[in-house]
């Protein structure tokens, strides 16, 4: 009998821990992912992957301009070497010119060092150097100094080359990372969730409000029409076109169209015309967003702009105040 109440009891026990376990919340890891939680993050770490992208499309510009400024540097050492040259040899032939017999053997030694600095210091310690010209001794001293400035600037410069190249792999590595953490936490939503993220993300873009750009004039009208024209085309970091761009590669492209040139960054955009208030504002302004500037989009009017958005929305229309609005200016 005792053994039959002890079974019964063990089943008892059994049964109420299964009731228990089943009926036991899930685990933060067994949860499902809160959609507005993963829509915040997402949202983040793509304006972090813009933010990244942006720098990286500041280092690559500021890339160009040192290496132009290398190859001038180059250029203008190879000239002064070239000139120190033919100083050089303008001294030494005045020296063998002042010697005779042993004298000359000992002077060739001088005039055939290849170092330059070398020569200029054998020269002042020759027994014969108050026969030289003052004036050729320190005009190839003077050549010496500036083509030494020269080496020092073409050092300086190719340093400066090398640590901007590091930081494009670093600012790279950023976005790559980024964004693979957005796609990551897309990835644990069910397609169904995922889809509806992603329409609320593009809805969020252009406010469910109307997409109509206002009339513009000019080259404006040339930019606008660009701009518009791409709207449902694909958001990639770096990218001008044709089919994909980034905020900053979607407007240069913009006012390209219109013969109006743009260097392929926000920050730098937002130097490239006149600063104009939000009162002001006409189609084709550039907007800025973002303290420090990172996104830049078209205005379009109706309190409207047309921008590359993110990944996840591709070019859309946006309200104007969508974004931390900074400022704008008018190219042109």
């Amino acid at each position: 009998m005792n053994h039959d109440r002890m079974r019964l009891g063990s089943a008892l026990l059994g049964i109420t821990a299964l009731l228990a376990i089943g009926l036991a919340p899930l685990s933060p890891a067994q949860a499902e992912p809160d959609i507005k939680d993963v829509e915040a993050k997402v949202d983040r770490l793509y304006h972090e992957a813009e933010q990244a992208s942006e720098r990286y499309n500041d280092a690559k510009l500021d890339l160009d301009e040192l290496r132009k400024d290398l190859a001038a540097l180059r250029a203008d050492e190879d000239r002064q070497s070239k000139k120190l040259e033919a100083v050089r040899n303008e001294v030494a032939d005045s020296i063998l010119r002042g010697y005779q017999g042993e004298a000359i053997s000992t002077v060739g030694q001088v005039v055939v060092s290849d170092d330059p600095s070398a020569f200029l210091g054998q020269l002042s310690t020759m027994s014969g150097f108050n026969d030289l010209q003052d004036s050729m001794f320190d005009n190839y001293s003077t050549e010496l100094q500036a083509l030494d400035l020269r080496r020092a600037a073409t050092a300086e410069r190719a340093a400066e080359i090398a640590e901007t190249t590091e930081q494009l792999e670093d600012e790279k590595s950023t976005i790559d990372s980024k964004l693979a953490d957005a796609k990551d936490l897309l990835a644990d939503l069910e397609a169904e969730e995922r889809e509806r993220l992603l329409a609320t993300s593009s809805s969020r873009s252009t406010g469910r409000i109307p997409t109509t750009a206002v009339p513009a004039s000019g080259r404006a009208a040339a930019a606008v029409a660009y701009a518009m024209a791409q709207v449902g085309d694909a958001y990639v970091y770096g990218a001008t076109g044709d089919s994909a761009f980034d905020c900053s590669g979607l407007t240069m492209r913009a006012w390209g169209a219109a013969g109006v040139g743009l260097p392929h960054s926000s920050s730098a955009q937002y130097g490239s015309g006149a600063h104009v208030s939000a009162s002001d504002l006409q189609p084709g302004d550039l907007v800025f967003y973002y303290s420090p500037i990172s996104h830049v989009g078209l205005y379009i009017g109706n309190g409207l702009i047309v921008h590359a958005a993110n990944p996840g929305t591709g070019v859309a229309v946006a309200g104007l105040y969508s974004m931390p609005y900074v400022g704008a200016v008018r190219p042109g």
